[in-house]
């Protein structure tokens, strides 16, 4: 199915690793130029360089979102290059263990500014620009949000405004012919996962105990899963879907573990 996605930019934060750069490099695949939005200069120099390696166009902005100057820095660079936004993944965040024994205000807080609140500025400051298009908004949020987790009170509380914050920007700007939805993520594959298993005295085992637990096919989900979804959501394929917390988890959340 072709997603009529070529030549599109898309702002994509957290673009480097992990389910940022599925996102990229699907997007890529489908002819977007996607636009990553990364502190990590390596591996986001990396990722571009492999992608233009194989004809395809992308462009990266290293900075730090906390900084509500570095994300009007990014956008700006964007729209220098391009001239255009068509789309704005929000991804970038951490879960930082933030807990009500683990931490104090000022950490709750800097856990909202890592995880939240650039949300909020990425979107605003490409609003324009995404009107001009019509364009579209996909927010990765976490399974935390509704399942909770356990000592991680900032984490949960961040993605539980992601979606809030879903629902309330469809409403606001369905006016304006933008769309905007969510994808919740529950167990993904990727290598910030794999650096927390190997931490554990039993890696192997804890990966069987975890994958188990999931009713489809009894195996994470992959990130370019996710970008496949973050993809079909940000064209006009998905034309008459917005204000949606779309789980791609395997029925991790929904389905009773119970009875697989």
């Amino acid at each position: 199915m072709d997603l009529g996605l070529c030549d599109k930019v898309i702002l994509v934060s957290g673009g480097a690793k992990g389910i940022g750069r599925g996102i990229v490099e699907v997007l890529a695949g489908e002819g977007a130029v996607p636009w990553i939005i990364d502190r990590d200069a390596e591996h986001g120099q990396e990722l571009v360089d492999k992608l233009r390696q194989a004809g395809r166009r992308c462009g990266f902005s290293r900075v730090d979102l906390v900084e509500p100057a570095h994300c009007q820095l990014a956008v700006a660079a964007c729209l220098s290059e391009t001239g255009r936004i068509d789309g704005l993944v929000n991804n970038a965040g951490v879960n930082d263990g933030v807990g009500l024994r683990t931490g104090n205000v000022e950490r709750f807080v800097d856990s909202l500014r890592r995880n939240l609140v650039h949300y909020y500025e990425l979107t605003r400051l490409a609003l324009p620009a995404l009107e001009q298009g019509k364009g579209a908004i996909v927010n990765i949020a976490s399974k935390v949000a509704m399942t909770g987790q356990g000592g991680t009170s900032a984490y949960a509380a961040a993605n539980g405004g992601r979606n809030a914050l879903t629902r309330e920007w469809a409403l606001e700007l369905a006016p304006l012919g933008i769309r905007v939805n969510a994808i919740v993520v529950a167990e993904c594959w990727t290598p910030m996962y794999a650096d927390w298993l190997a931490a554990l005295p039993d890696p192997a085992g804890e990966r069987r105990r975890i994958e188990e637990r999931i009713p489809l096919g009894r195996r994470m989900t992959t990130v370019e899963e996710i970008g496949q979804l973050a993809a079909f959501l940000l064209s006009q394929r998905a034309s008459h879907i917005t204000g949606q917390l779309i789980h791609s988890d395997g029925g991790y959340v929904h389905l009773d573990r119970r009875c697989t």
